[in-house]
């Protein structure tokens, strides 16, 4: 009897500590997205400078300027982990393309207010990819948690699901040069 006792009390400890273990988890999970969320603001808040500085060099372009316009709207009102992931690259996609109106412009590059956006730029996706990998490496380990044994009796019995990880592509980054020989 007193074994039973011991064993149920055992099974309620590990219980209790494994569930305040997810939680933990899951919080931390939350406070990593907010250090996406926060450098994700930061670059939807320069892409209308970068905007204005091409826009007067590169008329023609308005598809760009609206599309771009548009993605970041969208961004702002998405919840998803993944859904954020594919608009966001998305304006990458959109920033790139800016970047390559600009270089038809030598004068625009040589600009110092184009110059200093690029430049802030490149550092936001620098602090975007150091809060990815953060976030990321969050989300790894919880998910090991709600997956493996004996805590995934504890993450199906509360409820713990999976978390989603975030990818992203970078408008600096640049394409590997495909080096071809005769």
């Amino acid at each position: 009897m007193l074994v039973a006792i011991a064993i149920a009390a055992l099974a309620v400890i590990w219980l209790g500590y494994t569930y305040n273990r997810f939680v933990r988890g899951r919080n931390m999970i939350r406070e990593a997205w907010s250090g996406i969320d926060v450098q994700l603001k930061r670059r939807h808040d320069l892409i209308p400078n970068l905007v204005e500085s091409v826009k007067g060099y590169s008329k023609h372009e308005q598809q760009l300027y609206t599309g771009l316009a548009d993605s970041r709207a969208k961004s702002v009102q998405t919840k998803g982990v993944a859904e954020r992931g594919e608009i966001e690259n998305a304006i990458s996609g959109q920033l790139k393309s800016l970047f390559a109106v600009a270089e038809a412009y030598p004068e625009l590059k040589a600009q110092e207010n184009f110059l200093a956006l690029q430049k802030s730029l490149t550092e936001i996706e620098d602090q975007i990819q150091y809060a990815r990998r953060y976030y990321n490496a969050v989300v790894r380990d919880y998910n090991i948690r709600v997956q493996s044994f004996p805590s995934l009796i504890c993450a199906s019995l509360f409820g713990f699901k999976s978390a989603e990880y975030f990818e992203l592509e970078f408008a600096t980054e640049r394409e590997a040069v495909k080096a071809e020989f005769p």
